[in-house]
């Protein structure tokens, strides 16, 4: 299973346990889990004291409260429906030079004091090991603060029976175009997260995340053989009125595109139909082709070729859990001249991008939130860094991109929404298709792998589009491109304007140990890539 959304294989339902929880909600435990403002300040202001008074140079609060709803269906039945809850607090403390964190579930005066007092003392026994003490980029306090995703429909207050009737009506419409089956999973998650620090800050944020999906499979009766296409929408930072359907575009063929909002049954009739197509489409002849990207596939391939070789950790070889190393390493960076793709490539890590599913006010350190180029016009010009990391680049302020699962994980280094930008130029995906004389349009993101230093990789995809000089002549199946990371993006010539941007992104980022999940989104307008090598997937047995 891929990390990124293993959901939507057979497996849909193991996704639940990835993300942290304490079992089933009932409603009165929601009453019971409600704190305002001022009590939990009161709660911080307890646990940075007792830092303070056992010896803490420095000491950051988060309490947290996490809700979870998974809505679970195949075929005409409602599988299940899950409702978590986590609450708890997390203290971080700098004592000795060094880290130290504990957490409880405890939210008792008393039980939160000793809990910093545990963090202070985990410090004072880690600086036994410490060989330089930890150096935090400056941080002014910013006081009393508060950030909301700005949603319409609180996914929470919907009925549960207007969920299990969409997805019912979803797997009746792929079903009645062709699919054979269809497990489909709508997941709501809300963060209401309470920071406090000795810098001086108190952040209220209230964050909600969306994300449909489905799996459906079409199978041909007679020689046994099948085909899948998943749902092409994008986990988003929204409300339920993502789920309006109101801004989709139709594209070549059944094909529909989605921007912030999403038609998940006029996606599975077309899921139906078109998996039907790829069971008599013709199978690719490998080759070099010109490749036309679609945003709902190209996401997947920002996150894993630049999204994880610029995390600092990486590149430095602290960091190798689930993605590797990096090949972008810091001589290249020091050059100022590394051509990591072609001049109008240029690639930005952004916290504030509206509906994106990174999209905050504040990070998990209290640093504000802001947007920073990656790759300008080409050149690797920066990595993703925090309080502790940044003056190992020579920079003096966080990017603010610390974030930690819950409140019971330690917060670290995560990817930022990290996403191309779109091209200058009037452009769109149907006129750039028409200079294509040999090329395969791709949408939609599939099976992929990549090596650990995030340089050589192959992708999928999940709908595929042969161009002959100009035009679309059909759809192909068994397509997988190859390149490497660099090779791949100096090879982009042309990108749509901003008027093509989308979003996609995954809710199930993994990386650390132990293991820790994160959501994060990827835009792009359509992008050309020439003379990309693709290959032929299918097994001959």
């Amino acid at each position: 299973m891929h990390r990124r959304d293993f959901l939507k294989l057979t497996g849909l339902g193991l996704g639940a346990m990835m993300l942290p929880t304490v079992g089933v909600v009932h409603p009165a435990s929601l009453d019971a889990a409600v704190m305002d403002t001022a009590d939990k300040k009161k709660l911080a202001d307890i646990a940075l004291n007792a830092a303070n008074a056992k010896g803490a140079t420095y000491c950051d609060v988060r309490i947290g409260r996490y809700l979870n709803q998974y809505v679970f269906a195949r075929e005409n039945k409602v599988q299940n429906v899950v409702d978590t809850l986590s609450m708890g607090v997390g203290i971080r403390v700098i004592a000795n030079g060094t880290w130290g964190f504990a957490s409880t579930d405890d939210l008792s005066p008393d039980s939160v004091a000793k809990a910093a007092a545990e963090a202070v003392a985990i410090a004072n026994a880690n600086a036994v090991y410490q060989t330089e003490p930890v150096k935090l980029a400056p941080q002014q306090g910013v006081g009393e603060q508060t950030w909301k995703t700005p949603i319409e429909k609180n996914a929470f207050n919907i009925p549960i029976k207007d969920k299990a009737d969409l997805l019912l009506a979803a797997n009746a419409a792929a079903m009645k175009n062709g699919a054979t089956y269809i497990n489909s999973v709508l997941f709501f998650v809300n963060e209401q997260k309470y920071f406090a620090s000795s810098d001086g800050s108190y952040i209220d944020q209230d964050i909600h995340r969306i994300w449909p999906t489905f799996q459906a499979t079409v199978i041909d009766s007679k020689s046994g053989k099948f085909q899948n296409r998943q749902s092409l929408s994008a986990p988003m930072g929204m409300g339920y009125e993502y789920l309006d359907g109101k801004a989709s575009e139709k594209m070549k063929g059944e094909t529909t595109v989605y921007r912030n909002s999403y038609d998940m049954i006029e996606d599975a009739a077309n899921a139906g139909k078109e998996g039907k197509r790829k069971l008599t489409a013709k199978s690719v002849a490998a080759g070099k082709y010109d490749l036309v990207l679609d945003p709902s596939h190209l996401w997947l391939t920002i996150h894993e070729s630049v999204g994880h070789p610029t995390e600092l950790d990486r590149v430095l070889g602290y960091e190798a859990n689930y993605a590797g190393t990096s090949f972008a390493t810091l001589e290249k960076w020091k050059s100022k001249s590394f051509k990591y793709g072609s001049p109008i490539v240029t690639l930005f890590a952004d916290k504030l991008q509206p509906h994106s599913l990174g999209a905050v006010g504040y990070d998990d350190e209290g640093v504000p939130t802001k947007r920073w180029d990656l790759i300008k016009d080409g050149i690797l010009v920066n990595y993703q860094a925090i309080r502790d990391q940044v003056q190992l680049i020579d920079q003096q302020e966080s990017h603010g991109c610390c974030y930690a699962q819950s409140w019971a994980d330690v917060q670290f280094q995560r990817m930022p929404n990290v996403s191309l930008a779109a091209g200058s130029k009037p452009l769109t995906p149907m006129d750039m298709i028409k200079d294509v004389e040999k090329g395969i349009y791709i949408i939609g993101d599939g099976s992929y792998s990549i090596d650990q230093q995030r340089y050589n990789f192959q992708f999928g995809g999940q709908l595929f589009y042969e161009i002959k000089n100009g035009k679309i002549v059909g759809m192909l199946k068994d397509v997988a491109y190859q390149s490497n990371t660099q090779e791949f993006w100096n090879s982009c010539v042309a990108i749509c304007d901003e008027r093509d941007y989308r979003l996609g992104g995954s809710f199930f980022d993994g990386k650390g140990q132990p293991g820790q999940v994160s959501a994060v989104s990827h835009g792009s307008a359509t992008a050309r890539f020439n003379g990309v090598t693709v290959i032929n997937t299918d097994r001959k047995i």
